[in-house]
């Protein structure tokens, strides 16, 4: 990389670098010395398989080692006219990308959390053993819940056939809250933080873009236009999110409980 850096920021142990590349292209470093292993390696590979998808833009990445990932920078910017519409037309056409099986060939995170990818073809027993069950192991053993939330969850899992319809294990980008969907420099919408990528159901990843803000509603309509998509999906959204509600109670604390139990309760 070319030694002119243009800014550095820390964010929580990541160091954001920007810096030019000897050909003139503009990059972006992430560095972390606390990284758990393979961290950075299974952003680079989540980034590769979305861009392969030709679906919504994605960093190319130039770079990746143990301790960082140098890729593309797309720049920061506002949003255009037509944003969500192209945000949801790219998320339709990667959601057309099917598996399989459930999962990955490789492990990723979601934010720190280690999560297990082993390919399964039943997507229900994918998402209670590969997805809920070990972040209730983990929560429990940190006395972050208690044995009421915990059975709840583990009787959930015994429903999921029936709470769920059947679907295809689709491309996911696994993490998609607000924040991953990137506005670039020219106001088109972009995937960014892509670790937790694996094949999986649609209304999960639909689902976690309702979970600390949301789109708009044109930006669902507009899914519906390009993707098949059942109008009773937002019912099984808590389901879903209880995933991700879990690994923020297991990240960050008791904090996360009163969110935990009001999806529970919108399982009931």
């Amino acid at each position: 990389m070319n030694p002119n850096h243009t800014a550095i920021a820390v964010n929580r142990g990541t160091y954001i670098e920007r810096s030019i590349l000897a050909d003139g292209r503009p990059a972006i470093g992430k560095h972390r010395d606390d990284a758990p292993p393979g961290f950075f390696e299974a952003e680079a590979h989540g980034l590769q398989l979305l861009r392969k998808a030709a679906a919504l833009r994605v960093p190319e990445v130039f770079e990746t080692r143990a301790g960082g990932i140098v890729m593309e920078d797309l720049g920061q910017g506002s949003r255009k006219g037509d944003y969500w519409q192209r945000a949801a037309a790219g998320l339709a056409v990667q959601h057309a990308r099917i598996g399989k099986s459930f999962g990955l060939d490789r492990a990723g995170f979601c934010g720190d959390s280690p999560q297990d990818n082993t390919p399964d073809t039943d997507g229900w027993r994918f998402f209670a053993e590969r997805r809920l069950l070990p972040h209730v192991r983990a929560a429990r053993d940190r006395h972050l819940i208690d044995a009421v939330d915990a059975g709840a969850i583990e009787h959930l899992c015994g429903q999921l056939a029936r709470r769920v319809p059947a679907m295809p294990p689709v491309l996911l980008h696994g993490d998609l809250w607000s924040g991953n969907l990137h506005v670039c420099a020219d106001g088109a919408p972009a995937l960014i933080d892509a670790g937790a990528v694996h094949y999986g159901w649609a209304e999960a990843e639909l689902a976690m873009l309702t979970l600390f803000g949301s789109p708009p509603p044109l930006f669902f309509a507009a899914y519906a236009e390009h993707a098949p998509l059942r109008g009773d999906w937002r019912e099984r959204a808590p389901v879903y999110n209880l995933y991700h509600l879990l690994n923020h109670v297991v990240l960050f604390g008791r904090g996360y409980l009163p969110a935990l139990r009001q999806a529970l309760h919108g399982c009931a």
